[in-house]
């Protein structure tokens, strides 16, 4: 995908706050940044739900997408994810339905199969069965989207009877939906077999199949055509930790100690994750270094992000991972400083303005003598009528 085609950006909200201050202020901050994002002209905003582990704190998706639907104007709402192994499927496209017909259209459900262990334990749901639910959960929902007959289906963990949405979707033909994935060919798989969007939530890297992420998008392109299905670039978004400043150096410091705080105390200690081998000050840089995380100015972000469709073979969205590693103003700040100069970059709203520019420039002697060729004609015709 070249800068000329206009890519979307948006955000994927956790959220991650660290244990340790106030729960209701931190999730204003969250409802704020929407709000900001909005302003700013981003197009998407992904919200997760999670139940445990203390630093991920929005429980449901759809109440925070409500809310912020009541402070926004244009921006699209997604759920970022939805873990359908946790709910009955009927119930989350009843939800959905009626946020898209309350929003006018504003919302996405994206979905996966639940990222905590700690969620699934609790709600007594095997990990190994997780994706499968998912499998079996999102196919019910994509036929209780497109069918209007009653929908009869029994499985080991819910059921249907003569089931039907007496609300149908408001969007046409039904709402979008997007399916999360992360290193395996498990989510593009499942986007591909239901005709849903991707959202891929890392980047490969040494992983123990080394998946890259062109094959990733073949495995969904191939599984789409098995089920009559087309996958399309402009669908597929890809989610990034990103912070900017007016200098990397600047940018670096800003979230040196927060970034550390979140992949040591909450991957590390909480989840139990590997963290980078490197000391506790030196994370940020490894990130960075191992196209994790895009760190630096805006022509640090437009060469992270050119790098990225490199590697990709193009997508449409960049969607940038929410982090609450640095104060308020410097987080609004990056993502300003985005919205300025790096959208426009692969948006192809610079073209006219640089090529208006230029014309002005190279023709800047002529129009100056016609400048004052006009301004000596207007005084001589005043002077010469007064006399």
């Amino acid at each position: 995908m070249s800068s000329s085609n206009r890519m979307k950006f948006g955000v994927f909200m956790a959220p991650f706050h660290r244990p340790g201050e106030n729960p209701t202020l931190a999730l204003e901050r969250d409802m704020e940044l929407i709000e900001w994002l909005d302003t700013l002209g981003f197009d998407q905003a992904y919200i997760g739900e999670h139940h445990s582990a203390g630093w991920e704190t929005i429980a449901s998706p759809e109440i925070f997408m409500g809310m912020a639907a009541q402070r926004t104007k244009r921006i699209m709402l997604g759920s970022g994810v939805i873990s359908l192994p946790y709910h009955h499927p009927y119930m989350v496209a009843n939800r959905m339905v009626l946020l898209d017909h309350l929003t006018r259209g504003r919302v996405i459900l994206g979905v996966g199969p639940g990222a905590l262990a700690s969620d699934a334990l609790m709600l007594g749901i095997k990990p190994e069965r997780q994706r499968e639910m998912m499998d079996e959960s999102l196919g019910i929902i994509m036929r209780l989207f497109k069918e209007t007959d009653p929908i009869t289906y029994k499985s080991d963990w819910f059921e249907l009877n003569e089931a039907m949405l007496q609300l149908r979707p408001y969007s046409e033909p039904h709402l979008p939906v997007a399916v999360a994935s992360v290193e395996s060919p498990a989510g593009v798989t499942l986007a591909g077999k239901h005709g849903a969007a991707v959202l891929s939530l890392s980047v490969p890297r040494d992983t123990i199949r080394k998946t890259s992420l062109k094959e990733l998008w073949s495995i969904a392109e191939e599984t789409a055509a098995e089920h009559n299905n087309v996958m399309r670039r402009e669908d597929w978004g890809i989610v990034m930790g990103v912070h900017l400043a007016e200098t990397k150096e600047e940018a670096v410091k800003d979230i040196r100690e927060g970034s550390a705080r979140l992949v040591t105390e909450y991957f590390g200690e909480t989840l139990g994750n590997p963290v980078p081998p490197v000391p506790r000050n030196q994370i940020v840089d490894y990130m960075v270094d191992n196209n994790q995380w895009i760190v630096g100015t805006p022509d640090d972000c437009i060469a992270g992000i050119e790098r990225l469709q490199e590697l990709s073979g193009g997508f449409g969205s960049f969607m940038i991972r929410v982090e609450d590693w640095a104060p308020r103003d410097k987080i609004h700040r990056s993502y300003e400083l985005l919205a300025r100069y790096v959208m426009p970059h692969f948006q192809g709203s610079l073209e006219g303005i640089f090529t208006s520019q230029q014309w002005a420039s190279e023709r800047r002697e002529a129009l100056q003598a016609n400048r004052t060729a006009g301004l000596k004609q207007a005084s001589d015709s005043f002077y010469t009528n007064r006399n």
